[in-house]
């Protein structure tokens, strides 16, 4: 089983890089999901692409759950034994530390591949600035780096951001062209590459961002698309307190939509049927209260 870790900061886009991979390849994977939260949101969205999902939450692998991790990794290769398995961290984890866990259960059977680190063009001066070790570190140990959400950004932004990415990392392959575009063969070679961990420097104490706060609703309700987009706005403009990342889903007027809230912008599209409706806020300083009144929890439903 070869292993390929796809890391990224919050909102950076992992989970849909991860779908137009499986779409791009043809190949059958299974995934390893680890939320930061006890919330699970994109295991749901994975599954529908007939994707093999574990997920892991309530902590995160790179030190909390890294024994639970290591557990998980060997059942997967001794049970459902996929040729491939693309793990996601959470977006506040250190991508050493990931590698490293890994690592140290690598055998003939178990193989690291170069992991891929996924820089949302829209967030890198101020995670910066927020979380400079846990962003840093992503950067500087990842093999690849791929630009997302490059479409409305000009040529000479995306140059200034590849200054900063490759002065932090000037070994990594960086991919600034939206990555839809790309050949057959540059989505092959993800898992081809194996990873050299002998010339990898790699983390000695784990850690992650421990001054966030996440909370998560279950059966959320939203009346309207308006509603919806007075929700957002207020999250992103601090209302309920300092917000880096909501997502989730909810079913408006009979129709699935999907809201996604990163920094200070948001995306909404229409998505397919899920189990059920849910939300997860990440942050500092968080209003619960008043969240859930803004997603109308039923009062009796305790926060996750």
């Amino acid at each position: 089983m070869k292993i390929l870790v796809i890391s990224g900061f919050l909102g950076a886009g992992k989970t849909t890089f991860i779908q137009t991979l499986s779409e791009k390849t043809g190949k059958t994977f299974a995934v390893m999901e680890n939320e930061y939260g006890s919330t699970g949101i994109d295991g749901n969205i994975l599954k529908q692409d007939r994707l093999k999902v574990w997920e892991l939450t309530e902590g995160c692998i790179c030190c909390s759950l890294k024994s639970d991790f290591a557990s998980s990794i060997l059942t997967i290769a001794n049970t459902a034994d996929p040729e491939y398995l693309v793990v996601e961290p959470t977006g506040v984890g250190l991508l050493s530390a990931v590698m490293n866990n890994i690592s140290k259960i690598e055998y003939e059977r178990i193989r690291l591949l170069e992991p891929i680190t996924i820089v949302d063009v829209h967030c890198v001066d101020s995670y910066l600035k927020e979380f400079r070790e846990l962003y840093t570190d992503q950067i500087k140990k990842a093999s690849q780096i791929i630009l997302s959400k490059t479409e409305t950004v000009s040529e000479n932004e995306i140059s200034c951001i590849v200054r900063i990415l490759r002065d932090l990392n000037p070994q990594a392959k960086i991919t600034s062209e939206p990555y839809n575009t790309q050949k057959p063969e540059w989505w092959n070679s993800f898992f081809e590459n194996l990873y050299n961990k002998n010339k990898a420097e790699l983390a000695a104490e784990p850690m992650h961002s421990s001054d966030l706060e996440n909370t998560g609703f279950d059966n959320i309700r939203i009346n309207s698309v308006n509603e919806l987009l007075e929700v957002l706005a207020a999250l992103m403009y601090g209302f309920f307190g300092t917000v880096f990342r909501a997502k989730g889903y909810v079913p408006i007027s009979g129709q699935w939509t999907k809201f996604d809230v990163v920094n200070k912008q948001y995306r909404v599209s229409l998505c397919n049927k899920m189990p059920e409706s849910k939300v997860i806020v990440i942050g500092r300083n968080l209003d619960y209260g008043l969240l859930r009144t803004a997603f109308n929890v039923n009062p009796e439903i305790d926060i996750l």
